[in-house]
């Protein structure tokens, strides 16, 4: 083998590793049996939401992954295999292929990680289940918009009132 190739097959595994250092989650798929149109969709929703899917070999995931300190997850690593990197939500990769598996069998999740720390499918699924970071985000302004909504309904009610009763101006 030449200089060159040794070269850039290390290259390829050091760009796998630093995406494997960086990612906040990282879900490994066999796409084996999919359509390229629902390649193509799958690959649209991750993009849509800032995440990543790559068909790696797996000798360089192995290596990769030995290189980031992940060498338990190198046993997903065989059959063709996709890995989905979620770098700034991470709730975000294992949600759209839990629920893009569940509408295609071909789909078959194979392990991951996160936060640093393989995960196994349970956990997976788990993390997928949560809601998003908007979603927590609406949630959350909705409780705190709660107070003022409820007293803003209960001034309303009460000038209202005096203004059925005649009682004058209601201010």
């Amino acid at each position: 083998m030449s200089e060159q190739t040794v070269a850039v097959k290390a290259k390829k595994v050091e760009e796998a590793a630093e995406s494997m250092k960086a990612a906040s989650s990282i879900v490994i798929v066999d796409y084996r049996g999919l359509t390229v149109a629902e390649v193509t969709d799958l690959r649209k929703q991750l993009r849509d939401e800032g995440v990543k899917m790559q068909v790696i070999k797996n000798k360089v995931l192995v290596r990769a992954a030995e290189k980031a300190g992940l060498d338990d997850l190198k046993e997903t690593f065989a059959g063709p295999t996709a890995v989905v990197f979620s770098s700034e939500d991470p709730i975000a990769g294992p949600k759209i292929v839990h629920n893009f598996a569940k509408s295609n069998d071909a789909l078959e999740l194979k392990g991951g990680v996160i936060d640093g720390k393989v995960a196994t499918l349970d956990e997976i699924n788990a993390y997928a289940a949560l809601p998003s970071r908007e979603e927590l985000l609406s949630t959350l302004a909705n409780i705190l918009q709660a107070p003022v909504r409820n007293f803003a309904y209960g001034v309303k009610a009460i000038a209202d009132k005096k203004q059925e009763n005649g009682d004058g101006d209601a201010a």
